[in-house]
């Protein structure tokens, strides 16, 4: 059984994606498209809330439920999703997180894991799985844009913003809104086996998102913290050449370390890997807006080897230089 727990401020498009996957999903097992083995509970669907009550989403539209999240009703193996809600910054995170409904909903997917339930959610969601303990010593993902506030609030957590989907077995998380149809088909998969979702995948067409990468637009992490501005001038002002820590240290203004920690309690990364996402996003707009080769690029923005930068490009942007110059 799938039970979709709505929170006030839900995102709709995550919870409707959900929906009509796993409606779709149903569908062609009954229809007997796909050869799969499913009990009469594995693809029903239940929309709750914590206590039974309609709940408005991040829109302002009121949802009807079909009750409340009662633990008894689960068995092992049922999965519990949770849909991100709205939240673009640290200070709408304190919001979110100190309201007594997300504290009630930390203490019941604590406990419905112990019960041997799958708890998956999506965007800010993850947040309200990190409170409830259960990502500790875990890898998860999250929005994008809310990985360096996740990293920061909850250090036990191990953090891969570029991830869509990180699988942990009993928990599972996904990255921005719609990554949440990501996290169903994932989970559709483990469940079934991946014919069904493949099929469903191709019906609604929904292509195939291994990694938020492209998304991680620099400008939106970056900190008002004036050591970190000025780390990301001097880098721009010297793209083509190796920069050592210890001259990022004093273009920043403060000791190396001190702008480790301050670099990371901004963005979430080491000033090493903060330089090397400078370069790639040059590199990224040079690809979309120029017709010079990748070497020529790759020497632009400090790599004299070119087999390296594919390497670093690939792992940053989530793709290699030519698919994305083939999209472009």
């Amino acid at each position: 059984m799938f039970v979709h727990l709505l929170l006030d401020g839900f995102s709709d498009g995550s919870l409707g994606v959900a929906l009509d996957i796993l409606g779709t999903a149903a569908h062609f097992s009954r229809s007997g498209r796909v050869s799969v083995r499913l009990g009469k509970r594995d693809l029903v669907q239940r929309v709750v809330s914590i206590d039974g009550a309609p709940v408005r989403s991040s829109v302002g539209r009121t949802a009807p439920v079909d009750g409340a999240l009662h633990l008894r009703a689960l068995r092992p193996q049922d999965v519990v999703l949770v849909p991100g809600m709205f939240s673009a910054s640290g200070r709408t995170l304190d919001d979110l997180l100190g309201r007594e409904e997300l504290r009630r909903a930390a203490v019941l997917l604590a406990k419905a894991s112990a019960k041997g339930v799958v708890v998956a959610a999506s965007c800010s969601a993850v947040f309200v799985l990190a409170a409830s303990g259960l990502l500790d010593g875990r890898s998860a993902t999250t929005s994008w844009w809310l990985a360096s506030e996740l990293a920061r609030r909850f250090p036990e957590v191990s953090v891969s913003a570029d991830r869509m989907v990180v699988d942990e077995g009993d928990v599972i998380t996904a990255g921005a809104a719609l990554a949440h149809a990501d996290l169903t088909l994932a989970i559709v998969a483990r469940t079934v086996g991946p014919s069904l979702p493949h099929l469903v995948s191709r019906y609604l067409v929904l292509d195939e998102r291994p990694t938020q990468a492209r998304y991680m637009l620099l400008d939106h992490l970056r900190a008002n913290d004036p050591a970190v501005l000025a780390l990301e001038a001097f880098v721009v002002r010297n793209l083509s050449r190796q920069i050592s820590l210890e001259e990022l240290a004093r273009a920043a203004g403060v000791s190396s370390r001190t702008l480790a920690r301050r670099v990371r309690a901004s963005v979430g990364s080491s000033p090493q890997a903060f330089v090397q996402r400078v370069r790639i996003r040059s590199a990224v707009h040079l690809l979309e807006t120029t017709r010079d080769s990748v070497d020529d690029i790759a020497e632009r923005v400090g790599y004299a080897d070119a087999a390296a930068f594919r390497r670093v490009f690939r792992r940053y942007a989530g793709e290699s230089p030519r698919q994305l110059r083939e999209r472009a």
